[in-house]
């Protein structure tokens, strides 16, 4: 019985015929404006392609983590890989209905896998989501806008049983037919309480939900890596992937990036024989009928599309899987049925190279596809493909906007810091090089010291006898006369002068009286000086007129004030 899935992903024609997918001539790729490119050059390609993500995949009796960055040699390196099992779901019960469980679980498993990043990307079962391939006359980008705006495009092109306000919905161009004027649009939808459960527990797992893909594109993200790096020969457009589990059932094949999805119904009864059954009879019954809706929806795309499909690349969480694919291989002898390796040339360390090596490592494949994804905040993956581009998270926008804001953060952060450190090198070199020039400008700086202080000794010596002869001047200017008989007075009186005895003024009354006045440091010192002044020629009496208080002091000595008449001889 095929799901409603088999036709969604066909494009339709007017009268309702379809048609085989037309290519992009430029493999969906736009070319680069100069705002991208700035954008890439400036805050580098690590920051253009996204954060690092952790793919988180939820189930009901285990929790599957993995996280994957490249090296400088380009190749993939599995950081961290760690399976959660545990007990306490009821059997049949599914992660929606233990919402609580499965949160604390989550919580463990990464406190016991020491993840580095807080971003989770994970993944929806493709039974919850509402995939759509629809044509829509062709738009620009603001026309698309506007009519995404007013629900008036999805509630023409998407006939949905809910109200679309219920839904949260992702959508992409992925063809642009010009003259047929009209576009490819994918459409992928899921229920709000869904994706807000889903959100929930991751949150409270300690975890923040950047990214909800779809389990099949999770798959297919998943298988692209591996084909490209094991550099796969098979035709790069078509990709073909059975899902064979307890849980989900489908084909999904990968036509010019297009999913086609049918989906494989099989019974109550059949998922017993699947998991607890070893009578062969009932498993050959199984078999036969899964078989025959493979078959079909394998034939009716290579009808459609008249492309061949060789193999189909296998993913189960069934324990016994290779005794069905040998059964598998026997109803369709043309076709292959490989088991997938979604760790097939990825580079994997030693300290978790034994828990890769499993006997069926397919059911890692959603993880895996989900640690391959990248947040595009600058829209990096927007036109590359659109099944790798895919989230449905609710507030997206907003959280891009957050994202692309802390990047231009940290971007302005590196900036000034670096700006800073040029300023800084710039004033340390510029120092440098003022350093050295002023050492040589004070080379013999000793010298020059030296030559100094023998200078201003000089100096000093020559500033007291100038200091004597501006008081020699100073007195000579007391005396009004320029007879030369008043230098000859003023000669004796200065011969006369004893130690400890100065002169402040000499007046000459230009006849036959000088006046002197001055100090001196004691009685003794003033006698002495008007004994030596009545010893000169030119003197005929000197004689104490008055004697002062003392008026300064030298060291603890005081000084007394003084004043003597000596009168000349006539001359």
């Amino acid at each position: 019985m095929k799901n409603p899935f088999a036709n969604l992903f066909k494009k339709k024609n007017k009268d309702g015929s379809t048609d085989k997918p037309v290519p992009k001539p430029d493999g969906g790729k736009k070319k680069e404006g100069f705002f991208s490119k700035l954008l890439k050059n400036r805050l580098g390609k690590s920051s253009i392609k996204g954060e690092e993500i952790l793919g988180v995949e939820l189930t009901s009796n285990e929790i599957r983590l993995a996280q994957v960055s490249s090296n400088k040699a380009n190749q993939w390196v599995l950081d961290k890989f760690y399976v959660h099992k545990f007990e306490g779901v009821p059997e049949g019960g599914t992660v929606l209905e233990n919402q609580d469980k499965i949160a604390e679980e989550l919580k463990l498993a990464l406190l016991k896998s020491k993840v580095s990043t807080t971003n989770a990307a994970i993944a929806i079962p493709v039974t919850s989501a509402i995939i759509r391939v629809v044509t829509a006359p062709l738009m620009t980008e603001e026309e698309l806008k506007k009519a995404i705006d007013t629900d008036s495009l999805w509630e023409n092109l998407v006939q949905l049983t809910d109200n679309l306000a219920d839904y949260s919905i992702f959508h992409q161009v992925i063809n642009k037919d010009e003259k047929a004027n009209t576009m490819d649009i994918l459409f992928v939808a899921s229920k709000l309480s869904d994706i807000n459960s889903y959100t929930a527990i991751i949150k409270k797992g300690g975890l923040n939900a950047v990214i909800i893909d779809v389990k099949c594109f999770a798959l297919k993200s998943a298988v692209d890596q591996i084909n490209q790096i094991a550099g796969s020969i098979e035709d790069s457009n078509l990709t073909a992937v059975l899902e064979f589990g307890l849980d989900e059932n489908y084909v999904m094949i990968l036509y010019e990036n297009n999913p086609i999805i049918t989906d494989i119904f099989i019974r109550a009864q059949d998922r017993k024989t699947l998991s607890e059954s070893n009578n062969q009879e009932e498993m050959d019954a199984l078999v036969r009928r899964y078989m025959t809706q493979v078959k079909q929806a394998v034939q009716d795309f290579e009808t459609k599309y008249e492309k061949r499909i060789r193999n189909l690349k296998v993913t189960s969480n069934l324990s016994n899987v290779e005794d069905y694919l040998a059964s598998f291989r026997k109803n369709m002898v043309n076709t292959g049925y490989n088991l997938f390796n979604p760790f097939d040339g990825i580079k994997i360390p030693a300290q978790i190279e034994n828990e890769t090596k499993l006997s069926n490592p397919s059911y890692f494949s959603t993880v895996m596809g989900l640690a391959f994804r990248k947040l595009d905040v600058f829209g990096y993956y927007k036109f590359v493909t659109a099944v790798k581009n895919i989230n449905l998270l609710p507030n997206r926008e907003n959280m891009i906007a957050q994202k692309k804001a802390k990047a231009f953060s940290n971007f302005a952060f590196k900036g000034i810091a670096g700006i800073v450190v040029v300023i800084y090198v710039v004033l340390f070199g510029f120092s440098f090089w003022q350093i050295t020039d002023l050492n040589k400008k004070i080379a013999g700086y000793e010298e020059v010291i030296q030559t100094h202080e023998l200078r201003t000794l000089e100096r000093n010596k020559y500033l007291k006898e100038k200091k004597l002869m501006d008081k020699s001047l100073e007195l000579s200017n007391s005396i009004k006369s320029n007879k030369t008989i008043s230098f000859r007075v003023l000669a004796q009186i200065a011969s006369a002068v004893p130690k400890r005895v100065k002169f402040d003024s000499i007046e000459y009354n230009g006849s036959d009286l000088v006046i002197i006045e001055g100090s001196a440091f004691s009685d003794q010192d003033i006698l002495k000086l008007i004994s030596n002044l009545n010893n000169k020629k030119l003197i005929s009496q000197a004689s104490l007129a008055s004697m002062t208080l003392p008026n300064e002091q030298q060291g603890s000595q005081t000084m007394k004030g003084f004043k003597i008449a000596c009168i000349l001889e006539n001359v």
